[in-house]
């Protein structure tokens, strides 16, 4: 191993003999480099990495070259810089207490200065301020904070908090985007300071380019940084960049694997011990009207009519209002101890398997109650008795856990994964892994069989343990699958709750109409990979609400997460629509793209939109003809192609018919008018026809009656 410091170089080498023969096939299997289950990492940063598979390496020490990635981001430039700064701030600190501890010290004088409403006082220790102008407004913060406690001792994490209070104050009243390159500096140093959220903001603000030049190396140091201090925030967005290759990085499904898979196991702990910070992960879209008015708070009046209706003995109610003080759902702040009296109602007063099962739970685990654990079981039987399967797998739970009665466990466990318990295949898949099921030993396969029931039914930690298989294989059983096990660990770790937190805070402050903060708390989860805050973004910048953002940014915003959101496994339809609408218009490089906006509205209405149907008619009517291909998807003959009033009449139809009522009007309209035109046409091709044959009949009966009006006289005569 090599270390640079500038132009000095440290080797350290390490080498093991083995004291028997090693048989290695290094063409099955796969390395892991920087520790795994058997052996212990090693705290740094990994860069390139060459292996020699039978000779040792042909270059001497002296002989190693930087890697151009390493150079690149320049890891070392940012630790002594940071230094530095943490070096200046550790000086000032020092210098506040030693000058309180002199008699009329600057201390007095500043202390003076707070009181008087900050007039500038000539003092005979400005010298001691004198300081960078970029580090005045740390070091003035880390003044008032001294005054603040008293003059006791201030940490340098204390003041890198502040410091992030500081920034995100600032940034919620920006009302345009110019201002944030002047906010940067204080997240930096907050950063610097050990504060690992404003590493995450920082890195989200140099890798979208709100407001500073983008700039993703920039962004990769960042994220960098705050994912060796284990922030799961930037373990996602680490993840998602090597999952999707983006900013020129190649896509690489191992390396993303392990950033996920870090992040998913924090999130099965992080559920067992909530906290202030974590929030339940909510996929709410912003142009669904129906999932933001189910969004309320303790003082709403959606929250208050269910206390009314649980009080009147609503089960349903009860359980609801318990589930969102529990978890933080739809806007209400979490409050352990007012659900754990809600769960006791609902299951003592109201006799719920639900309540009961959740009251036991956290009598169990001792979740905002003291623990009581023959109380917990009691009611858990209660609600097995009524029926409620995952009280089955918790009393198994308990017999395995708290009596050591495997064989009563195991039989429970086989009974609740029989009415289809996501918790009871994981824990059958961790008995037969660790060779603890009665009379079997270890069985990996069955194991590994138990945790893909599980994770299909939904289970977090049967995911995660499913992608571990995936992602190693067991031989002669399971082949190794890190693409599919990168998707699973992906879908566990975004019900992490410090995302949900993030999550939570864009869209308050979008209901508060806080446009610009609600864009960035979005783009933090856009960053990560999460796909309802990438169509938030998109629709953020589309809506543009009063022109904070440039035109320029907006479209290229609207563009860049659209795409993403429509490259997600469960799209929105609407970002179809848009996709297609941008496409249709040429606004990225102003040629229009009929072809692709015909496929993009083509999904939309494969998915029952009635505007895709509706956009596909317009395309026709302005004289775009649908390419078979198209036509066959939607289970349309090509005989349509022949007939163009036939096709709209069918697009506009199958508009009509959707499930959607506030599409019927629109497209029955749209609808009319096609039998008008056809109408028309027919009508004038008939009034053309009859002209036609009374212009060449006309002579005939002319020549008729004149020859009739002849005979006629002749016989008078």
């Amino acid at each position: 191993m090599v270390c640079f410091d500038k132009e000095h170089r440290t080797f350290e080498s390490t080498e093991n003999i083995l004291s028997h023969t090693v048989i290695l096939d290094d063409t099955e299997g796969y390395f892991v480099i920087g520790g795994g289950k058997y052996i212990r990492g090693v705290e740094g940063y990994f860069g390139p990495l060459v292996y020699y598979r039978n000779r040792i390496s042909p270059h001497g020490m002296s002989d190693v070259v930087i890697p151009d990635v390493i150079r690149t981001v320049n890891l070392t430039g940012w630790l002594q810089t940071c230094q530095d700064f943490r070096l200046h701030l550790s000086l000032k600190l020092s210098s506040y207490s030693l000058m309180r501890a002199e008699s009329g010290s600057c201390f007095d004088a500043f202390h003076k200065w707070m009181v008087n409403d900050r007039q500038r006082l000539k003092s005979q220790c400005e010298l001691w301020e004198s300081t960078a102008p970029h580090r005045r407004q740390a070091t003035k913060l880390a003044k008032l904070l001294f005054v603040k406690h008293g003059g006791k001792r201030i940490s340098l994490a204390a003041v890198g908090r502040a410091l992030y209070s500081l920034s995100l104050h600032k940034l919620g009243r920006v009302r345009s985007t110019g201002v944030v390159s002047r906010i940067l500096p204080l997240l930096l140093q907050a950063g610097c300071l050990a504060d690992n959220r404003a590493l995450h903001m920082s890195s989200v603000l140099y890798s979208t380019g709100l407001g500073v030049k983008k700039q993703p190396i920039k962004a990769w140091l960042l994220a960098l940084l705050a994912a060796q201090k284990d922030d799961r925030l930037a373990l996602l967005h680490l993840g998602y960049l090597h999952h999707q290759g983006l900013h020129g990085f190649p896509t690489d499904a191992d390396l993303a694997y392990g950033y996920y898979a870090n992040i998913a196991k924090q999130t099965t702990l992080d559920r067992h011990n909530l906290t202030l910070e974590q929030t339940f992960v909510e996929a709410v879209y912003l142009n669904n009207d129906e999932m933001l008015n189910l969004q309320t708070n303790e003082d709403h009046h959606i929250f208050q009519w269910l206390k009314l209706q649980a009080h009147r003995g609503a089960a349903d109610a009860e359980q609801a209002i318990a589930r969102m003080l529990f978890w933080g759902q739809q806007g209400v702040s979490p409050n352990i101890q007012k659900a754990v009296r809600h769960y006791e109602r609902g299951a003592v007063q109201w006799g719920d398997p639900v309540s009961m099962y959740d009251y036991g739970i956290v009598l169990l685990q001792g979740h905002g109650v003291e623990k009581d654990i023959p109380k917990a079981v009691t009611f858990l039987k209660n609600a097995m008795e009524k029926g409620f399967v995952p009280a089955i797998n918790a009393l198994a739970w308990y017999y395995e856990r708290f009596e050591q009665d495997y064989k009563q466990a195991a039989q429970l466990w086989e009974q609740a994964d029989l009415l289809k318990c996501p918790e009871a295949a994981l824990n059958l898949g961790v008995i037969y892994s660790q060779g603890l099921y009665p009379g079997k030993t270890a069985d990996q396969y069955m194991a590994y069989k138990y945790y893909l029931k599980s994770a299909e039914r939904g289970h977090i930690r049967g995911a995660t343990l499913l992608a571990d298989f995936w992602t190693t294989g067991i031989p002669g059983h399971v082949n190794r699958r890190p693409s599919d096990a990168v998707l699973w660990v992906k879908w566990a770790a975004e019900h992490n709750g410090y995302l949900g937190t993030v999550l939570r805070k864009g869209l308050d402050s979008y209901l508060k109409s806080d446009t610009f903060s609600s864009l960035l708390y979005y783009l933090m989860a856009a960053e990560m990979g999460y796909a309802a805050a990438q169509f938030n973004v998109a629709y953020l910048c589309e809506q543009n609400t009063g022109n904070f953002l440039d035109p320029a940014f907006a479209l290229q915003c609207m563009w860049k997460y659209y795409n993403l959101t429509i490259l997600s496994q469960h799209p929105d339809t609407y970002a179809f629509i848009k996709m297609g609408d941008l496409l249709y218009e040429g606004q990225r490089d102003g040629q229009k793209d009929l072809f692709s906006a015909a496929q993009m509205y083509k999904l939309a209405a494969l998915r029952n939109e009635p505007q895709g149907w509706y956009n596909l008619g317009l395309l026709v009517e302005e004289g775009y003809r649908l390419p078979l291909s198209v036509l066959i998807e939607l289970s349309l003959s090509e005989l349509y192609l022949a007939d163009n009033s036939l096709l709209l009449s069918a697009l506009y139809k199958r508009c009509r018919d959707s499930e959607d009522t506030a599409s019927y009007l629109p497209c029955s309209l749209a609808l009319f008018n096609v039998y008008l035109q056809s109408f028309q046409k027919d009508y004038s091709t008939a009034i053309k026809l009859c002209t036609t044959v009374a212009m060449v009949a006309a002579p005939v009966v002319v020549v008729v009656i004149v020859g009739l009006l002849r005979r006629r006289t002749l016989s008078l005569n």
